[in-house]
């Protein structure tokens, strides 16, 4: 079940994540409650398990990794694509995913070699399909809770008879 959220929550769910190093002293100034009021309510979203944890975002270029890539990976068996995931330090990101592949893989990785290396050890579990990532067009995306009403009905087409 999910939790009632008010206006406030949401605004502290905006703001911690543009900036979740925040000290709750200026969480609260920006939100318009107290210290204590909005320490609770922060306290209140972990536990429910809205916010999950907190994060430093990096420049993985800055890093050293000069290739970002998706990996889709054809069917095989669950555990084993699990297990690899887990042993590929280059995984920024893997989901079990519906259609014709089975999964989508972030990886990043520091040239074409290591590219390489990396995808020939999902291509000994089944067939595989890698694109480079050139330009991300958004990434980490604040999200506020969802409402109906935020949703747009599609764009009906008109046929001319």
């Amino acid at each position: 079940m999910n939790p009632e959220l008010d206006a406030y929550d949401t605004r502290i769910l905006a703001e911690l994540q543009a900036d979740a190093r925040l000290s709750m002293a200026e969480l609260g100034r920006r939100v318009h409650l107290s210290q204590p009021a909005v320490t609770e309510r922060v306290r209140k979203l972990e536990s429910a398990g809205v916010i999950t944890g907190y994060r430093a975002s990096v420049d993985l270029a800055k890093l050293g990794y000069g290739i970002r890539a998706i990996v889709r990976v054809g069917r095989a068996e669950y555990a084993r694509v699990v297990k690899l995931v887990r042993e590929t330090p280059e995984c920024i990101n893997a989901y079990n995913v519906t259609g014709e592949d089975s999964w989508v893989i972030e990886i990043a990785v520091i040239d074409v070699a290591h590219l390489d290396a990396v995808v020939t050890k999902f291509c000994l579990l089944t067939e595989t399909a890698t694109s480079i990532i050139l330009n991300p067009a958004r990434e980490h995306q604040p999200m506020l809770p969802a409402s109906k009403s935020d949703v747009k009905p599609p764009v009906k087409k008109v046929v001319n008879a």
